[in-house]
């Protein structure tokens, strides 16, 4: 019978060992390059042999992979038939894509240079994979597009909100720009339209969000603040919204909370079946600018969107 192959040097066969160097090789970049705009997938196993478990979690391709040497552990290490892991060891391999529905809407670039890429993100179209949506979203559409295989987003938008979006190109700057939206030393304002305009408008919005896996709202509980929206009236039934804080559908959810749901949302306030070819009915809700002081350059950054929304 033959020995079982660790994701290790030969010295290191206590599991232990190989479960501690699996989780610090994992904080590093993954074994295997971008290719075709699409990273590896990072899985994490829960331990014993590695063939055995993929087989049962994700069937017969993925197990096929294995014994192509396509799957490698964090180290690098191949991947065979006799590989074990630890509990807690990682795994990369590519994935197979899942059938989508092109996004018929360009990205316009609005700056790039040897650092960023700036766009004007449609909307319907995802930031980043995430589920369903991993071709069909920008980063791996701009990654194709520009051949820039290391482009990284600094910050995310929904998929349904449009607007300016922050790429790094290389990855050694990916941090420095995450840092500034950590810090919040970034300017952000949004422009909205809703459906109705409430006789009285706060000038700030607090509240607590959370927002529970497997659920498609954010909710509102009682707690102390964590979320924070400046909120001006722009006349009629447009808005102009600055968060303060960035937590998961904030400005759609407080809009929701103050009596002005967002034109055309799906979600709030209550959850819409919307068909993934259906277009039509864009959310308004617009990332309207960006600003910040450029950590590479010391440059002072201003990015307006070219984009307007229905009622502009």
């Amino acid at each position: 019978m033959p020995r079982p192959t660790l994701c290790a040097r030969p010295h290191q066969r206590r599991a232990r060992r190989s479960l501690n160097r699996s989780r610090s090789s994992s904080r590093r970049e993954p074994p295997l390059p971008v290719r075709d705009g699409l990273g590896p997938a990072r899985v994490r196993v829960h331990g014993g042999p590695v063939l055995a478990e993929l087989t049962e979690r994700f069937g017969p391709d993925a197990r096929a992979k294995v014994l192509g040497g396509e799957v490698l552990c964090a180290d690098g290490t191949v991947v065979d038939a006799t590989t074990v892991l630890a509990p807690g060891g990682v795994v990369f391999l590519y994935r197979d894509l899942p059938v989508e529905v092109p996004v018929p809407f360009d990205i316009p670039v609005l700056h790039r240079d040897n650092d960023i890429v700036v766009v004007d993100k449609p909307h319907f179209l995802a930031t980043m994979p995430r589920g369903r949506h991993v071709a069909q979203t920008a980063l791996v559409r701009l990654r194709r597009e520009l051949q820039l295989p290391e482009l990284s987003p600094a910050h995310r938008l929904d998929r349904l909100t449009a607007g300016v979006l922050l790429f790094t190109t290389r990855r050694e700057l990916r941090g420095r720009y995450q840092t500034l939206f950590a810090r919040r030393e970034v300017g952000k304002t949004y422009l909205a339209v809703a459906q109705t305009v409430p006789e009285q408008i706060p000038a700030v919005v607090r509240s607590r969000i959370v927002k529970h896996r497997g659920t498609l709202q954010a909710l509102e509980e009682l707690g102390e603040p964590n979320a924070e929206t400046e909120i001006c009236y722009l006349g009629g039934n447009q808005f102009r919204l600055t968060p303060r804080t960035g937590r998961t559908h904030q400005l759609r959810v407080h809009m929701n909370a103050i009596g002005a749901p967002i034109v055309n949302d799906p979600w709030y306030p209550v959850v819409e079946d919307i068909a993934a070819e259906d277009f039509s009915a864009p959310l308004q809700l617009l990332a309207h600018t960006l600003e910040f002081d450029d950590p590479i350059s010391g440059r002072r950054r201003h990015f307006v969107s070219g984009r307007s929304l229905r009622g502009d």
